[in-house]
Order: C-alpha cells, then structure tokens, then sequence
C-alpha cells in the first residue's frame, strides 16, 4: 500500500503541500500588511477594527434592511398565512446576509490578521501600551488589572493573570501561525505539532470572525483550557473593543452565563455548550435561554472533542408522574 502511495504522490502530488502552497499569496498578503503598519500609532492600529465592522455592516446592509423592515410587519399583522410568507422571506435574506459576511471576511481576512499580528508584536516590545480611551476601555479598567485610566488616556499593560500567575505577553505569529489561522477561517482541520502554537495560531481566525458581531465559540476539551486561554488571549482582542468570557467563570442558566454567550468571543467546554444546548431546547419562553443564535466555532483537540468525546452521548434526564407519547 505504501509503494501504491508513493506512486501516486510522484504523479498527482501531496495534497497537504498543495493547499499551503495555495495560502502562501495571502500570507505574503499579511505581511505587506504587518510591515505597512509598524508606522501606526495605537490609536490608528485600533480604528482598522472599527473600519473592518463597518465594511461588513455595509456589505450586508441591503438584507438588513429588508429583514427589519420585514420583522416591522410582523408586529402589525395576525394573519397566520401572512406571517409564515414572511418568516420565510427573511430566512432567505438572513441566508443571503451571511454569505456576503463571509465574502467581506475573506477580503478583510489579510488586513485583519495583520492587525492581530502587530498588536501581538507591540504588546511583546513594549510593557505599556497608551491610547485615547474609550468608553469600553473605561469599562475594562473597572475589572481588569492590567487595564487603568489616567486622565483621557488608557494604560494597557503587557502583563496580566493566566491561570494565577502573571504572565508578560511574548508571542508574535509566525507565518506557519499565520497559515494555520487561514486553514481553521476556511473551516478545514489544521494540523499542528507540538510547539508550533496552536493556542496562538487561534487568535487570528476568532478576531476576524467576531468583527461580524455575531459572535465566536472557542470550544475546549476542559474548563482548565479554556479558562487559561480565555485569560491568556482576551487582552489581545479587548484592545480592539471585543468582548471575551468563558461560560465555565458561570453557573449553568444563571444571567453570568446568558451574558457570556452574548459576548463578541466565548471561551468554554464542549460539554457546557452541549448540555447549554440541550437546555435550552427544553424551555418554555425564549427569554429563558442562555445560547443566541449559533454562528461560528473552533474547536481545540478537534479529535478528542468530535471523536473521544462524542462517544458520550450528552443526557438530561428529570422525573416525570408517567409515562406519555413523547417520554
């Protein structure tokens, strides 16, 4: 089988090698970006978030339109029929919505990784990092210790708590991190050997997908993880305005949790997320949820999470007077 295998390499090629080759342009990309913007100043880094959001709002803004312009209409009418011909309408524009999100993603993607890239270099060369503050940076400041305000400037330090100890911030992408970040965007498995930063590879996908607003799941194979690397990479991702928690920080179906899911980036077990899901299947109102609607993940030990663990089926179980057609 080997030899067959090695036959068929000589003339069709590996496929691996190929795909890194096919990335390879906008890696290039990425770093003629990362150069461009050593010139920048903090503030200046930070507004390329601020334009990335915009670019996306705007090239869906047609659909959104229309979908709230439909959801208008649905709290003026009662007919039935009527009602279900627009449901139907605005899936297909939520539909139409999302793809042109992913198109201006894919065309956002090398800036954006760009900006993750330096904002990692600048917090590795420098203890503090000073910019106008902002109403969110003031709102950090107020829980976060590496994070204080003086005067109309905010002070974001190079250092904060992972896992109970302070840790300085030393990590810059390289262009196998940045390859990597691509692969998981494009919904496919990167593997990655030991060392090569697969923590860090994660940043750059989850900033670019949280720009959309619609949220990003970080889905690890225990709370240990994914409180470490809650911690760990939040600050990347606040400097720029982006929310970050971890739904193992909460009690199940307590507002802690309801709020964590409602942030830009949520960090948490598979097993939280599933049993959040199975949850909130069960309930009677919609208020009663945790989960907002589903939008993108990435899942760290995707062998363990989809394979190992996924042989133990998630159950909630609870007592019932009998027995009836649905039990």
């Amino acid at each position: 089988m080997s030899i067959i295998n090695s036959i068929l390499k000589a003339f069709v090629g590996d496929k691996s090698q190929k795909d890194v080759k096919s990335i390879r342009p906008i890696v290039d990309k990425i770093n003629q970006f990362y150069n461009s913007f050593e010139n920048l100043s903090n503030d200046e880094l930070r507004e390329k978030t601020i334009s990335f959001q915009e670019k996306i709002k705007q090239a869906r803004f047609g659909q959104d339109s229309k979908i709230a312009s439909y959801r208008e209409e649905l709290e003026k009418t009662t007919d039935i029929d009527k009602r279900e011909n627009i449901y139907a309408s605005i899936d297909t524009l939520e539909k139409e919505a999302y793809t042109l999100s992913e198109k201006a993603l894919f065309d956002i993607l090398p800036e954006a990784f760009a900006v993750v890239k330096e904002t990692a270099r600048r917090f590795t060369n420098n203890n503090e990092l000073v910019v106008t503050a902002t109403a969110q940076d003031k709102l950090f400041a107020q829980t976060k210790g590496h994070v204080r305000i003086e005067g109309d400037k905010a002070i974001w330090s190079n250092t904060w708590e992972v896992a109970g100890k302070m840790i300085p911030w030393n990590m810059v992408h390289y262009d196998v991190q940045m390859i990597g970040g691509t692969v998981i965007h494009q919904g496919k498995i990167a593997e990655m050997q030991t060392g090569e930063g697969k923590t860090l590879v994660s940043t750059s996908p989850i900033y670019l997908n949280a720009l959309a607003g619609n949220g990003v799941h970080v889905v690890t194979v225990n709370d240990y993880l994914a409180k470490r690397d809650c911690q760990w990479n939040a600050p990347l991702f606040e400097f720029h305005g982006l929310t970050v928690d971890c739904i193992d920080n909460h009690q199940p179906n307590s507002s802690g949790r309801r709020e964590a899911y409602q942030a830009d980036i949520t960090y948490g077990t598979n097993n939280e997320y599933g049993f959040d899901y199975l949850k909130d299947n069960m309930v009677i109102h919609k208020e009663q949820m945790v989960q907002r609607e589903l939008n993108y993940a990435i899942v760290d030990e995707v062998d363990s999470i989809l394979v190992d663990e996924a042989r133990t089926p998630l159950i909630i179980s609870g007592p019932g007077d009998k027995s009836t057609h649905l039990y």
